[in-house]
């Protein structure tokens, strides 16, 4: 029973992600229209190292669902920890979970997203669709400003809560644009703007996965005291290689993952 929601959560979340990202609705038409096949290589959650709602609370409905843990990765410099997850059908998404490490952070800020997490409802994380929530707690502009000046990871998550924070392009799967450079000269043709940085292409054939992203859309939320508008979403790109043993890499590479993050960065 458990598996055959998962079809629903999966189109759940890409209907949620595209109303904050159009683009990413804009760019998947564009590559159709192109005459490619658009297959997702994995979708990617934020979230807080919290009993309540860490990387293993938001990965159990999709253990049920029938994927299995497979890598972990470590982003000292912004205190990041994340898993990801594959099923053993190839057709289906990796999960790529990531954690803010709350207890590197300041006092305030831990104290604050405890007063987030307080507001959820007994056993809410517990949903199947957790993960396609939204936000389940009120924010105001001051806390997320205050939050924002510490750490912008923490500052996305208390603004946009449980859902996806980017989507990502099977490059493999593509037949004009199997090759990342020439997407992205196509992407930018268009008026696409790449996260340049680390460069615009992330990772290379040597660590078998390159990488690309748009920058993160703006998106006015709505907050207890009014609106704002903030870095939301951004559509990825990944190509990956075959390994020596000739089997495709289905992992991830932590230096590459680390300045993707960055595509929803003010500073971009």
């Amino acid at each position: 029973m458990t598996v055959n929601k998962l079809p629903a959560l999966l189109d759940k979340m890409w209907a949620d992600y595209i109303v904050i990202n159009p683009l990413a609705k804009k760019i998947h038409d564009l590559l159709v229209s192109e005459g490619e096949t658009i297959q997702n290589d994995h979708i990617a959650l934020r979230t807080f190292r919290h009993p309540r709602v860490g990387v293993d609370v938001l990965a159990k409905p999709f253990l049920k669902a029938g994927y299995v843990y497979k890598s972990d990765y470590h982003f000292p410099e912004k205190k990041l920890y994340a898993k990801h997850y594959e099923h053993s059908d190839r057709a289906l998404p990796k999960i790529f979970i990531s954690e803010l490490k709350l207890e590197e952070l300041s006092s305030t800020l831990r104290a604050t997203v405890s007063s987030l997490i307080d507001q959820m409802p007994a056993e809410l994380e517990q949903r199947f669709d957790f993960s396609s929530i939204g936000r389940p707690w009120n924010l105001t502009t001051s806390t997320y400003q205050e939050l924002h000046e510490e750490s912008d990871y923490a500052a996305w998550v208390a603004a946009f809560g449980y859902q996806p924070n980017h989507f990502t392009v099977f490059i493999n799967r593509l037949k004009k644009y199997s090759d990342i450079l020439v997407l992205n000269e196509f992407l930018k043709a268009r008026g696409v703007k790449l996260n340049s940085s680390g460069g615009e292409v992330k990772g290379s054939r040597d660590v078998y996965l390159e990488q690309s992203s748009t920058l993160a859309n703006n998106f006015e939320v709505s907050l207890v005291d009014g609106r704002l508008t903030i870095p939301a979403c951004y559509y990825e790109f990944a190509k990956r290689y075959p390994l020596p043993s000739g089997e495709l890499y289905h992992g991830f590479v932590a230096a590459s993952a680390d300045k993707i993050f960055e595509s929803t960065s003010r500073g971009q």
